[in-house]
Order: C-alpha cells, then sequence, then structure tokens
C-alpha cells in the first residue's frame, strides 16, 4: 500500500534551517509529481511546493519562493524540502502528498 513518511520537522530560530524528508512507498514513485504542504495552527491546508516525477520542474508558493527549494531522489523514492531563512509564520505541519495519498506529518515550529 502506499506509504508517506515524512521526517525532519522540529524547532528552529527565526532566520534558521531545516530539511524534511519523505520516504514514499508502495508505488512507482518516478511515476507521480509530489507535493509539500502544510497547516499552520488554526488555518486550512496551504500548498508549498510541488516536483514532477522527473524532478526537472518544481513550483513554489509565494510566500516560501527563494527561501524553500523542493527536491527528489528517484533511485531512493525519497523527496526533501530544504527550508532556509525560516520565519514564524512558517511554523506549521508540513505534510508529504501524493495524489490522493497524505503522510502524517511533521512539525516546525519557529518562535516568535
Amino acid at each position: 500500500q502506499v506509504q508517506l513518511v515524512e521526517s525532519g520537522g522540529g524547532l528552529v530560530q527565526p532566520g534558521g534551517s531545516l530539511r524534511l524528508s519523505c520516504a514514499a512507498s508502495g508505488f512507482t514513485f518516478s511515476s507521480y509529481a509530489m507535493t509539500w504542504v502544510r497547516q499552520a495552527p488554526g488555518k486550512g491546508l496551504e500548498w508549498v511546493s510541488d516536483i514532477n516525477g522527473g524532478g526537472t520542474n518544481t513550483r513554489d508558493a509565494d510566500s516560501v519562493k527563494g527561501r524553500f527549494t523542493i527536491s527528489r531522489e528517484n533511485n531512493k523514492n525519497t523527496q526533501d524540502q530544504q527550508m532556509n531563512s525560516l520565519k514564524p509564520e512558517d511554523k506549521a505541519v508540513y505534510y508529504c502528498e501524493r495524489t490522493a495519498y497524505r503522510g502524517q506529518g511533521t512539525q516546525v515550529t519557529v518562535p516568535s
């Protein structure tokens, strides 16, 4: 069955960096675009970034452009999100998504 397992969240001071990872299994990873979404406290899901199956095209939300970088390694069935210059407004649970599936999420906390 499809499994998406995120890791790498934590507490980081403003201006700091974190690298999130998503380990995928149960499907042909390279055939699917992958997405990062996040949910801040009391708010709905927000699209953050996505990457096509081959890893050649990426898109980022304006709120993270220039600070976050999505990538993937198809030979390892993993996708990452490098997050730099973190801000308090980046505090959220971050989820890895594939069409119709979402992981359990990993918490990112940036104190104000």
